[in-house]
């Protein structure tokens, strides 16, 4: 079955790279059938449709996703429509909505909405529901098609509003974005059970959202105070099974490897840094983490874009597997750099 993906337009690459990490953490096969501007469109077996909102709650960079039914042009939508079994689908009351990404066709969502919405009820006798519909049947007008389908879920924007760094109970300048730091923990394809360490956990962002999809979360920092901090942070966001603790970062042991690491070191010379130099200090953590992650584990690190990542890796195992550049002001661009043990 075709599943279709409507996108945040926040940024070009992740969004992308997101899903097809999750669906791997969540052990989905799949085939990618289309992508274009604010649309994925991927294939799945039957089988598997049951999974799919476990993974939608894993996702930041997308909107809402929805099953294709129905994929039609302008001319022919109606007798689509007309013939298709509306009954196996919509079993009580419903409502239609459509949305129209990078299309210029020469319709508008109230006719198509009217009009879809008037076969539906014609062919089941169901009445319309706009506000809390049993079955929420997505119309997507995207470049010359026109796509129909139940949706499947749609992911809330307000846990991303509602745990921004300066409404949790403590706060430091400069902290990550709830939706950055879930899109580089999903990068790791950690999974629901396994382990993912930050071991510059600062005020604890990566472990919150980690701790939400389910993974074991590990963080340690230099600074005292941010240890202190990312606990009370975690056990406010309802995560209370963690292992968070002061440490140097080159000094990291356990007695078995992590799963995935994801991690947003700190700028410049700092306490918090224990007054090193950031490239020194990312190189030798990166020694540190080739002790501690697990063989084919993955780790996602943010650096400042006038850092040189290869500069950084000489003399370490791990290699690039992909990057994405997010700019954060004028003076700043954050690079996501996915790293892998050679």
């Amino acid at each position: 079955m075709e599943i279709a993906f409507i996108l945040s337009l926040e940024h070009s690459t992740l969004p992308l790279a997101e899903i097809k990490s999750a669906l791997v953490a969540e052990n989905m096969e799949f085939t990618i059938r289309q992508v274009e501007n604010g649309l994925i469109l991927i294939e799945i077996s039957d089988h598997q449709f049951s999974d799919l909102p476990k993974l939608v709650r894993r996702l930041s960079f997308t909107h809402e996703v929805f099953r294709v039914l129905l994929k039609t042009d302008s001319m022919h939508w109606e007798d689509v429509a007309e013939n298709f079994p509306w009954k196996t689908i919509v079993k009580e009351n419903y409502a239609v909505r459509v949305k129209k990404i990078d299309s210029k066709l020469d319709i508008t969502s109230l006719n198509l909405e009217k009009g879809l919405g008037g076969i539906i009820k014609r062919i089941t006798g169901l009445p319309v529901n706009l506000n809390s519909p049993k079955t929420f049947i997505r119309t997507l007008v995207s470049g010359d098609k026109i796509l129909f389908g139940p949706r499947i879920s749609s992911i809330s924007k307000n846990h991303f509003f509602e745990l921004k760094p300066h409404k949790r109970p403590f706060f430091y300048p400069g902290s990550m974005h709830p939706k950055l730091a879930r899109v580089m923990v999903n990068l790791t394809r950690v999974r629901q059970g396994e382990s993912l360490l930050d071991p510059f956990c600062g005020t604890g962002g990566i472990l919150i959202e980690a701790g939400i999809i389910g993974a074991k979360v590990i963080g340690s920092d230099f600074d005292p105070k941010m240890v202190a901090g990312t606990k009370e942070n975690l056990t406010h966001c309802g995560i209370n099974e963690f292992e968070v603790f002061r440490a140097d970062v080159r000094k990291l042991k356990f007695s078995e490897p992590v799963d995935a690491v994801a991690t947003d070191p700190p700028y410049g010379i700092s306490a918090s840094t224990g007054g090193e130099k950031s490239q020194d200090l990312y190189q030798q953590s990166l020694i540190s983490m080739e002790r501690i992650l697990k063989e084919d584990g993955r780790m996602c690190m943010a650096t400042p874009h006038y850092l040189d990542i290869d500069q950084v890796l000489m003399g370490t195992k791990f290699d690039v597997r992909e990057q994405h550049y997010i700019r954060m002001h004028k003076s700043l661009t954050r690079v996501i750099s996915l790293l892998k043990l050679n």
